[in-house]
């Protein structure tokens, strides 16, 4: 059984949109708090935590209403930096592995920073037969984009896609879901239970093994 583990004071990066484990997310960094956030984790290769805002702006701004956010989040790693012009860089960030926020608290410039419980990551199920055709159909839809240098989106492996919580994370990132709900197939331990969810929003929407659309966010 997986020990959760916990990081003191780790940065955190509020969102109005939420990282799921595995994902690709790209960033403009311009405020002064988290230049110096990616700073210091590009010094010490430390990751930082995407958190989504349950109320409040991305980008603080004078008599604002305050930031509030969920308690789960998902650490992230910088994989590619670019340095557009003076005080502002664009981020390549690869999703890694769930927090729980026991505590946090934003410094007298603005960062937020946590102490957080690390969650053991998905358990690999593979595929059940009945949600064989979610799996083929994201894989046409990431097919597409590929052809298209959407991003510059990578082909699965077919151990990802033989796996639940990797089909499921994929789907929700891309379907035009809220935030809240969203976050609630995030923090599902389940990896079976979410892509079910899934699949019930996509034969919702028409969305089945041939000819899928989805909209990236």
């Amino acid at each position: 059984m997986t020990e959760t583990s916990s990081l003191h004071s780790l940065p955190l990066f509020p969102l109005g949109a939420v990282l799921f484990p595995g994902g690709q997310l790209s960033l403009r960094v311009f405020e002064v708090r988290y230049l110096d956030m990616v700073r210091k984790c590009l010094s010490t290769g430390a990751p930082f935590g995407v958190v989504a805002l349950h109320s409040g702006q991305e980008v603080r701004q004078a008599g604002a209403q305050p930031e509030q956010l969920f308690a789960e989040g998902v650490l992230a790693r910088i994989e590619k930096l670019e340095t557009v012009q003076t005080g502002l860089l664009h981020l390549q960030c690869h999703g890694m592995q769930r927090f729980h926020i026991e505590n946090s608290w934003r410094l007298p410039h603005g960062l937020w920073v946590a102490d957080v419980n690390l969650q053991p990551p998905d358990v690999v199920v593979p595929v059940p037969p009945h949600l064989r055709s979610m799996a083929h159909a994201l894989f046409q839809v990431l097919m597409n984009m590929h052809g298209q240098d959407i991003g510059r989106v990578q082909l699965p492996t077919l151990a990802q896609m033989n796996d639940c919580g990797w089909v499921a994370n994929r789907w929700a990132e891309m379907l035009p879901l809220s935030v809240n709900i969203k976050q609630q197939l995030m923090t599902l331990d389940s990896p079976l239970v979410r892509l079910e969810l899934v699949a019930d929003v996509l034969e919702q929407n028409g969305i089945g093994g041939s000819g899928p659309q989805a909209r990236q966010q």
